[in-house]
């Protein structure tokens, strides 16, 4: 695996991933700097075999699974020790599970049209 300093960001969040949460490829990207890196992170996930990297807890957008080097059982497995409710391959509770919590953009404040003077 080429160790560059997008590499190193990457396992380093991932490491902070805590049990029984997720995060998706397109959210480590953002947090490494790189908003658009989604399909780097894949990779650096997908050649990644350091032990004390949690690869399984990169999901795919939308909760999908996405792939583990081809192990979908393995990485379904680990998320489901993790507590992580697991449906076919996607994560039934993803908006709960997904780290960081996601914030909802704040509302604009509704704007009101001038009054007529008449």
């Amino acid at each position: 695996m080429k160790d560059s300093a997008f590499t190193r960001r990457v396992l380093s969040i991932v490491r902070r991933i805590p049990p029984g949460r997720v995060a998706t490829y397109g959210d480590v990207a953002h947090a490494a700097g790189r908003t658009r890196a989604w399909r780097a992170v894949g990779n650096i996930m997908m050649n990644c075999s350091t032990p004390d990297v949690p690869c399984h807890r990169v999901v795919a957008a939308a909760g999908g699974l996405g792939g583990y080097g081809g192990n979908l059982e393995m990485k379904r497995g680990l998320l489901r020790a993790e507590g992580v409710l697991v449906s076919g391959s996607r994560i039934r509770d993803f908006r709960e599970r997904r780290w960081p919590k996601a914030e909802k953009p704040a509302k604009k404040p509704r704007r009101t049209p001038p009054r007529r003077l008449t």
